[in-house]
């Protein structure tokens, strides 16, 4: 098997592996119950068939080739792809017990502001790695579907827009964490 495809493979699992210890490790619940409706189950439902698509892409399927000698390519996207993982990862990690799923938008009991770290620097670590993460995957894998890596944009964006509103209804403080971060690209947006 191609090792590109083993490490992008290797990584994707870390990814999950990693949000789903530390989902049992620190279990929260929320100041208001998060509504179970069709909305939540279909985006959960989403993200499962997503994560099965890109692995079974990442292990051997080849979606719409860029081009058929992709000389770079594959290399330029595996260090976007590495940069994103990382950066998704030290984010998970660095939010420890104050992380809730994205379908949830809501804030944890005894939940604090994170402004440490990468969090420092930028308010959605998470967003903008599996950003990265998603475009240096189609890359190195050859593939126009990197092209619809606009559509996660699009939900991270409108996610951290309505979190953002959220945490500054919670945290005093937010507002003057707000204008010392950018959301997704230190020192720039």
């Amino acid at each position: 098997m191609d090792p590109l495809r083993i490490v992008l493979f290797v990584g994707l699992a870390l990814h999950k592996l990693v949000w789903e210890v530390y989902k049992l490790r620190a279990p929260q619940t929320p100041t208001r119950p998060p509504a179970r409706s069709l909305k939540t189950w279909a985006v959960k439902s989403a993200k499962a068939i997503v994560l099965v698509g890109l692995l079974a892409q990442t292990l051997f399927l080849d979606v719409l080739p860029i081009t058929g000698a992709p000389g770079w390519l594959p290399t330029v996207g595996l260090v976007i792809y590495l940069a994103g993982l990382m950066l998704a990862i030290t984010g998970r990690i660095q939010l420890g017990k104050n992380w809730a799923n994205i379908e949830d938008a809501t804030v944890l009991n005894q939940q604090v502001l994170v402004h440490e770290g990468v969090y420092r620097y930028i308010r959605h670590p998470i967003y903008a790695g599996d950003m990265l993460l998603l475009i240096g995957l189609e890359l190195a894998l050859n593939s126009w579907l990197v092209i619809l890596t606009i559509v996660p944009m699009v939900i991270f964006v409108r996610q951290a827009l309505a979190e953002e509103t959220l945490l500054a209804q919670s945290f005093a403080d937010y507002a003057a964490y707000r204008q010392h971060t950018k959301r997704f690209i230190p020192f720039l947006i």
